[in-house]
């Protein structure tokens, strides 16, 4: 991609042409030009026109518009207007002060305690029952989402004022603390998305090098908090807090120490100083970004209609059907049955009639649920695993579009996960080749990412309008770079001492002194009078020696930290969509212009100045500066210094708060004009978090439809910004009794707070109406079984699950296809407290190199956990085994595979503790996950007695599995019975059985029976090893 006007990557700014006097020009020019080529054209015939219509706060339109339209300007300039009757949530910046973090401190107390004072003003979710108002509804929901996203940093700060100087090994693991020490400026980059400064950072208190590729530490968009170094958080006014803006790997891998982009959240207030020594702390237990679009889509929602706020706030219980439904309900839907029907089905009232299950090409509880997506403004369908609720949305969304008129919005999807978001999307492009995927690093290269905004923009021929927004801001954000970086110049890396003109437009030196440097330098010979910072040069002599960095290189000698690989692909992956540009696709590394900073001089000691006051006096009583001491010279040269960086950073300071706000009207422009790209489509698509992040520029596009899938997993907060103020049809897919929300804060789950209950659960819970799915295509029957302690006799069975082609018995079971191994191996914990078992690991390993050397290929297998310490400790020792160091393997934990399946799985359940906690496995909604991933063998590896006593699902489960089940759910293959103290195998080539009670019995199988192999080789002698199963099957 050719580099833009003014703001290509490469050379710094110190290898430019400088002249004799840099700040000759700082008064001159357009303090805000307008950077157009032409700018008399827009003189001469006037800027665009633009259709000024906005959402009335009381009266919504209902229909997209014929053209673009002012409505995201309009959006930003409404977020400034005061509500009236509302909280003081409402004003709210959605980064908090340095003061607001601080606010609690006083010594002696505990660490822990929130921002707000929690039983006074911080309102529980209301799970049954109406809220009050829409005020009381978002108020509540905009301040339980801000106190989870902020009190971690919070806790680190308090934690480290406490005690400053500790490693960071030393704070408590459950505050997540992320410690840096000393941090320094390095260099100022001026890029579209903000001005960066480059700090470089020692890992010196981490005691760790950092394997910045797969680690969680200071991911793009984690909002950071710095102290300077001799103040340790204890002076909230020099507190300043900052959002990683990039990290770029090369800075941060090849540079010691290592290098990360920050956007301070006040530019203003930073000093800008290279020498100044900081502190940095982040919590690495949150992800501050992903909730603070959010945060601004609340509290816009106070200054707009709400949409279906009768039944999310007021909790009605009937629901009608959209408005666009009521008004013309004669629907096609023609590509639900046969083409030899279809024309029977193009013109159906749907509000009167509905096709019969005999005709459609779905069940009748698919079928039940798309009336239901399809009549009803708001509709929610639970999915059980395995029931295909992707795709009866991917039906709902064509036949949805197969009624679209020209002119109308396009239709909003959206889910939690970008996998997820990917997964409907291919879907979508089987039919329907007008989408596009907003924000995100998609994975998928083959359908979806020549459908991302970034690459259809780069194909999309935008029209030039003279004078736009965009250009407005760009040229405004081109003069003041320049300007910025002539008030760097001086203090750019490799330079000279500071030249005397600039100390003396600058006041720090009178015309005297100035003079008394020009007339000592002309009787040195040969030295060009413009050269600039000669004569101070001259001047000082000996008495100043050369500085560069005040920071000194890492230890090499230190290890490499281990990382949650799992945790950090999840974490990056949210990484790429909040953060992901809006203007180039590259969200490791920001563009533009750099000037890099140093002191370049200091002057050495040994004068007897001691103060400023001193010094002041000293150059006030001499008029002519070559008459001082030569070695009082050094200390007045650090003193003015001292003086030019506070006076030229002072003005810069102002500079950097009018860039930030061009920033803004930039972003504002650009969507301005991906909003004409945006209404010629027919589906957009974004994950939750991004669509609170584009709100502004979706809400422009006045949709009346938005389908949420994953949406019993996603909090109640970003689902309710998608109520557009045009909104005329909601639509919530998932599973209320599969995986919950995540919260930050562990108290904020359930009672009172209820923080991790969804607006899908919150509504299921209020009666809404509902349908769920009931078919499943998933799982074998004796493994579907399992669920009936949670679904109860919901789930029946498709006949496809039924047939052994489909889902064969496993190799090497003899029939066997689920199995509870119970032991009693005690539990431990590894060193961030994660439960693992290392006998039951053992045990599991074994047993899926039994399953490989059987013919099952390691793909097909995978390895689940409600723990990351056994996680961690099951990879390592798959890693390791001999026969398995080469293979591929999967191994995860429950909350990272919902929505995924395998053929095989399983499960290990770690937990055997004296006390009888079971931690995790009580949790129902995290065992229905992991009871309903595998297609045709499901195994468990647990203390059975410990579940059986603490839960009474698990006692419900054991019963199945023991056989207490009506005969027809008892498996026919294989023992009655699936749960014991022996793992039974069965011969591949014998038939013979054999039981595995402990992980070393392992080593007397070769994947089958103790007999002798006896095959015939191609030498033509028998082969004498032992039998093993994988090289029968091969001379078979």
């Amino acid at each position: 991609m050719p580099a833009k006007r003014g703001y290509d990557r490469g050379q710094p700014s110190n290898q430019r042409s400088r002249g004799a006097n840099r700040y000759g020009a700082l008064a001159n020019g357009d303090e805000y030009g307008t950077g157009d080529m032409n700018p008399h054209l827009t003189e001469r015939f006037g800027a665009a026109r633009l259709d000024d219509r906005y959402p009335d706060p009381e009266v919504a339109p209902l229909a997209r518009p014929s053209r673009t339209n002012n409505d995201i300007w309009k959006y930003g300039e409404d977020a400034k207007k005061p509500v009236v009757n509302a909280g003081s949530w409402i004003s709210k910046p959605e980064v908090p002060t340095a003061s607001e973090l601080l606010a609690n401190y006083q010594s002696g107390f505990a660490v822990g305690e929130q921002i707000i004072d929690l039983d006074q003003e911080l309102r529980p979710n209301k799970v049954v029952g109406a809220y009050e108002s829409n005020e009381e509804y978002l108020g509540t929901q905009y301040d339980l989402l801000r106190e989870d996203a902020l009190r971690p940093l919070r806790q680190a700060i308090e934690e480290v004022r406490r005690n400053p100087y500790l490693d960071e090994a030393s704070y408590s693991s459950s505050s997540g603390i992320g410690i840096y020490e000393p941090v320094y400026l390095k260099a100022v980059q001026f890029s579209f998305g903000g001005l960066s400064a480059k700090m470089a950072f020692s890992l010196s208190r981490v005691k760790k090098l950092v394997r910045w590729k797969q680690s969680k530490r200071l991911i793009t968009g984690t909002l950071v908090a710095l102290s300077p170094a001799d103040d340790a958080f204890h002076d909230h006014s020099k507190v300043l807090l900052a959002t990683v803006g990039a990290r770029p790997l090369s800075a941060l891998e090849s540079n010691n120490p290592p290098e990360i982009d920050l956007f301070f959240v006040h530019p203003e207030e930073y000093d800008w100083d290279p020498t100044r020594k900081w502190i940095m702390v982040e919590s690495r237990s949150s992800f501050f970004e992903a909730s603070r679009h959010t945060l601004l889509a609340l509290q816009h929602m106070m200054r707009e209609p709400f949409p279906l706020s009768e039944h999310i706030v007021k909790a009605q219980k009937d629901v009608g059907p959209p408005e666009y439904v009521r008004l013309n309900p004669e629907t096609d839907l023609s590509s639900l049955v046969s083409i030899d029907e279809a024309e029977g089905f193009s013109h159906v009232n749907i509000l009167q009639e509905w096709p019969t299950g005999d005709n459609l090409t779905l069940d009748p509880s698919q079928s039940r649920a798309l009336n239901r997506m399809m009549t009803k403004k708001l509709a929610v369908v639970q999915g059980p695993p395995g029931t295909g609720k992707t795709y009866v949305s991917v039906i709902a969304l064509k036949t949805m579009l197969a009624n679209m008129h020209r002119g109308d919005p396009p239709i909003i999807v959206t889910c939690q996960t970008n996998h997820a978001l990917d997964q409907l999307l291919r879907h979508v492009a089987e039919f329907e080749s007008s989408f596009i995927r907003l924000g995100g690093q998609t994975k998928d290269h083959d359908k979806i990412k020549k459908r991302t905004l970034y690459e259809v923009r780069s194909d999309f021929e935008q029209p030039k309008i003279p004078g736009s927004r965009k250009n407005r801001a760009m040229g405004a954000m081109r003069q003041l770079t320049a300007k910025m970086q002539m008030l760097l110049a001086p203090f750019e890396r490799k330079n000279t001492p500071l030249d005397h003109r600039l100390l003396a437009e600058l006041g720090l030196i009178n015309e005297h002194h100035a003079e008394s440097l020009d007339i000592g330098a002309q009787s040195a010979m040969g030295i060009p009078q413009t050269t600039t910072g000669i004569q101070m040069e001259q001047w000082l002599g000996r008495c100043v020696e050369r500085f560069d960095r005040p920071y000194q290189a890492d230890d090499f000698g230190m290890p490499y930290e281990e990382e949650d690989f799992e945790e950090a692909e999840q974490l990056q992956e949210i990484e790429a969509e909040v953060v992901a540009r809006d203007f180039d696709e590259d969200i490791e590394a920001l563009r533009g212009p750099i000037s890099t900073l140093s002191d370049n001089y200091r002057g050495k000691k040994g004068s007897k100045l001691r103060t400023d006051a001193q010094i002041r006096t000293k150059l006030d009583e001499t008029e002519d500066l070559t008459t001082i001491p030569i070695e009082d010279r050094g200390v007045i040269y650090d003193y003015l210094l001292r003086q030019a960086k506070q006076k030229v950073f002072g003005k810069f300071r102002e500079y950097a708060k009018q860039y930030a706000e061009h920033v803004q009207l930039r972003k504002t422009g650009q969507w301005e004009e991906d909003q004409g790209i945006l209404l010629s489509q027919r589906i957009i698509g974004m994950t939750t978090t991004g669509l609170s992040k584009y709100r502004a520029l979706i809400a422009s596009l006045r949709p009346r439809v938005v389908l949420i899938e994953e949406a019993a997993e996603t909090l109640e907060a970003p689902v309710t910004a998608a109520c557009f103020p045009t909104l005329e049809h909601l639509i919530l897919v998932g599973d209320h009794q599969q995986l919950r929300p995540h919260c930050n804060l562990h108290e904020f789950e359930d009672e009172p707070y209820n923080f991790n209950l969804s607006l899908f659960e919150r509504m299921v819970d209020n009666n809404i109406e509902l349908d769920t799915l009931r078919r499943q295509r998933r799982m074998i029957p004796e493994i579907r079984r399992l669920l009936q302690p949670i679904y109860g006799e919901k789930l029946k069975d498709h006949p496809s699950v039924r047939d052994i082609d489909n889902r064969p018995p496993v190799e090497g079971m003899g029939g066997v296809n689920s199995y509870f191994f119970t032991h009693e191996w005690a539990e431990s914990r590894d060193n961030n407290q994660s439960a693992k078992n290392e006998e039951e690991a053992d045990m599991i390993v074994g047993f899926f190199d039994y399953l490989v050397l059987n013919g099952v290929d390691p793909a097909k297998i995978t390895v689940m956990t409600f723990y990351n310490g056994q996680r961690k400790l099951l990879s390592a020792r798959l890693k390791n085994h001999p026969n398995l160091r080469h293979q591929v393997t999967k191994v995860v934990t429950v909350d990272s595979y919902q929505g995924e399946e395998n053929d095989i799985i399983l499960l290990s359940l770690v937990r055997s503790a004296k006390d009888g906690k079971i931690g995790f496995l009580s949790v129902d909604n995290r065992v229905c996950v992991a009871l309903s991933r595998a297609k045709r063998g499901f195994y468990l590896f647990g203390n059975a007695e410990k579940l059986v006593v603490a839960s009474d699902t698990w006692e419900a489960v054991v019963k199945v599995m023991w056989g207490h089940r009506k005969k027809s759910e008892i498996p026919t293959t294989g023992p009655p019975k699936r749960i014991g103290y022996w793992l039974p195998l069965t011969c591949l080539k014998h038939g013979n059985k054999s039981f595995i009670q402990e992980p070393k019995d392992w080593e007397l199988s070769s994947g089958g029976c103790l007999q002798k192999c006896g095959c015939i080789l191609p030498c033509g002698h028998k082969c004498m090893l032992t039998c093993h199963p994988l090289y029968f099957q091969e001379h078979r």
